[in-house]
């Protein structure tokens, strides 16, 4: 019997070999004797069926009657399990899917509100997410009016969403009661953990301790649905290595002792596949012979090289590292098997350059092939071309001090006082050189600060005045200004300006701020007429909504004239797929300026970790912007 909370389990416990009066009851349980009365009706209603009752005796208290001995001790002889009632709307939610998978009748939306003591309205609500999960899974919910609702699909996909979801609750908590009493039989996790273990050493074959762990719960999930009567059929695979073969065949074999039933040859064909999909491989570029690898490699560095200016062709490391990489991969998208990407954010954040040159390649080559490269694949090839870049190219753009140095003195000297600051501080510029008269007539000073040997007036810039042979003291106050952050209020400075600044205070979709702001730039001459389309095909590949309520749309690569960023504020917010924005950046980069343009990201990705959104969307013009976006850079 399986209890719906702990007090239930508790009260059950204290009267099975004792009487005892309500209010003795309501003392231990610390609840009123209301509240006791209520718990017996529930006890007595879930006892029915077993041959027995609790009873209130006048003057002495509840008391167990037993009605069918024999029934009441197969009760008593059984463990006692306690059910875990979903209580949060995330909770309900896997519960209804795992109802719903594992159910071979139908189900009814009044019987599992009475089971978790929920409204039917709150399990309706919650359906809308069930529908949805299912749909990923081309798997349907039919209604029958009086008989309920059942679940419809075939058998590989039922258990992809079943193993997908167990996978997804044991990374949250591998002792939540769905993994070990509701969707699998009872310990076989435990029987699995060891058998899989044993085939991956004997067959010589390497995978991660998620990818093991994943493969188990897959077989976990197949010893279940093989045992209630639902084999999979008809599903061949392509050959793999002779050691994936032996270790599926290995593993098929165990399954089918345990389950007691005879496993068809698709069932050890579709083991072979998620065997091979997520072992990992150590080999060398020679000794891969998959096609498919080979070609979408070379696709993706041809792309970059041509579209991009990078050419990282010549690096074999990264060429073997990505076939080793593609390999599975490819195998995984032919079967649509899902590896979760926990980094995928991050990666999104730190790699933004590796991340839209890699999805504009796989996006291009997606549209000559029948596959569909997921966001969580495309994160791990943008590891690989992001150290790639690292590797060969200085793609952190900063910006570097330039300063004025004012000095009378012979060039003797100049030169010397040139190579001690350049010896002390190799990042700086020294932009000019100039005497003090000239220093005198100009009107302003173009360079981030002045270094001067003699005492000079302040113009617009800050100004240190220097020794020949400076001191300490001296040497820390030029530091002071080298050392501070120029990269990003420069790029604030260049890149946004009033003309390209709006704030949207009306409703308004996602593809009318689009027309209307890239009508505006190509009237302007920053970009041609092909920028619309590429923007809007940018983002129906993967929304490029940054988090915070930020988004930064761009075109599939760089069709920028010059490069300028459209900044809107939308306090009301604009939809944008799934989410919605109030801070847009709309990005139109050149290729002359890309590599020091992907610093802008740095500038977004300060406001995202300030949570500046609402300060931003508080501005009444472009000078409040401005203003409030230097705080935020000031204090980042």
């Amino acid at each position: 019997m399986r209890f719906p909370n702990p007090r239930l389990a508790q009260l059950f416990e204290m009267l099975q070999n004792e009487t005892l009066p309500q209010d003795e009851l309501a003392r231990r349980l610390s609840v009123s004797t209301r509240t006791v009365r209520a718990d017996i009706t529930a006890l007595n209603a879930l006892l029915q069926s077993h041959g027995a009752q609790f009873v209130l005796n006048r003057g002495a208290g509840y008391q167990l009657k037993v009605d069918d001995p024999q029934r009441y001790a197969r009760l008593c002889e059984a463990p006692a399990r306690q059910l875990r009632i979903p209580r949060s709307g995330q909770e309900r939610v896997h519960y209804l899917l795992v109802r719903f998978l594992n159910s071979a009748f139908s189900l009814k939306l009044e019987d599992l509100a009475e089971e978790w003591f929920v409204s039917r309205a709150t399990l309706q609500s919650d359906m809308a997410e069930v529908r949805e999960w299912f749909s990923r899974y081309n798997l349907t919910i039919e209604t029958r009016p009086r008989h309920g609702m059942k679940l419809f699909g075939n058998e590989m996909a039922m258990r992809a969403c079943l193993t997908d979801l167990l996978w997804k609750i044991w990374q949250e908590d591998n002792d939540n009661p769905l993994l070990t009493e509701e969707s699998l039989t009872a310990g076989a996790l435990a029987q699995m953990a060891p058998l899989v273990q044993e085939s991956f050493s004997q067959c010589g074959i390497r995978m991660t301790d998620e990818g093991q762990q994943f493969i188990c719960l897959y077989c976990a999930v197949a010893m279940r649905r093989i045992g209630e009567g639902y084999p999979l059929s008809g599903f061949t695979a392509e050959d793999v290595d002779d050691n994936v073969c032996q270790a599926a065949h290995h593993i098929a074999m165990a399954l089918q002792k345990l389950t007691d039933k005879p496993l068809s040859s698709s069932e050890e064909a579709w083991l072979r596949v998620h065997i091979a999909a997520r072992q990992v491989q150590d080999v060398a570029p020679s000794a891969i012979s998959a096609d498919d690898a080979e070609t979408l490699v070379s696709y993706i560095l041809r792309y970059i090289n041509s579209h991009f200016n990078y050419n990282l062709l010549t690096d074999e490391q990264l060429r073997a590292d990505l076939l080793t990489h593609i390999k599975t991969m490819i195998t995984r998208v032919r079967y649509q098997i899902n590896l979760p990407n926990p980094l995928l954010n991050n990666i999104k954040q730190h790699y933004p350059l590796a991340w839209d040159m890699t999805l504009a390649a796989v996006s291009s080559w997606g549209k000559h092939t029948p596959y569909t490269i997921s966001e969580n694949e495309v994160g791990f090839l943008v590891l690989h071309i992001g150290v790639g870049l690292e590797r060969h190219y200085n793609i952190g753009y900063q910006r570097q001090p330039r300063v004025l140095l004012v000095c009378d003195t012979g060039n003797s000297t100049v030169r010397m006082i040139q190579a001690m600051l350049l010896r002390k501080y190799p990042q700086m510029e020294v932009a000019r050189i100039i005497s003090l008269r000239e220093y005198e007539q100009q009107a302003s000073i173009g360079e981030d600060f002045v270094i001067s040997t003699a005492r000079i007036s302040e113009k617009d810039k800050p100004v240190v005045v220097m020794s020949p042979f400076p001191t300490d003291y001296q040497l820390d106050q030029i530091g002071k200004l080298v050392l501070v952050d120029r990269t990003r209020p420069w790029l604030l400075e260049k890149y946004f300006d009033p003309q390209h600044f709006r704030i949207i205070d009306q409703p308004m979709s996602q593809q009318a701020l689009f027309d209307e702001l890239c009508a505006q730039l190509e009237q302007e001459g920053y970009v041609e007429h092909d920028f619309l389309p590429s923007v809007v095909e940018r983002e129906a590949i993967v929304s490029t909504m940054l988090g915070e309520g930020i988004a930064l749309p761009h075109s599939l690569g760089l069709l920028a004239k010059r490069t300028v960023v459209y900044t809107v504020l939308a306090p009301q917010g604009i939809q944008w797929g799934d989410e919605v924005a109030s801070v847009i950046f709309l990005l139109a980069i050149s290729k002359s300026e890309y590599e020091e343009a992907m610093a802008i990201y740095d500038l977004f990705v300060t406001f995202l970790r300030e949570r500046a959104t609402p300060r931003l969307c508080e501005s009444r013009d472009f000078a409040e912007f401005k203003a409030l976006a230097m705080d935020s850079l000031s204090r980042f």
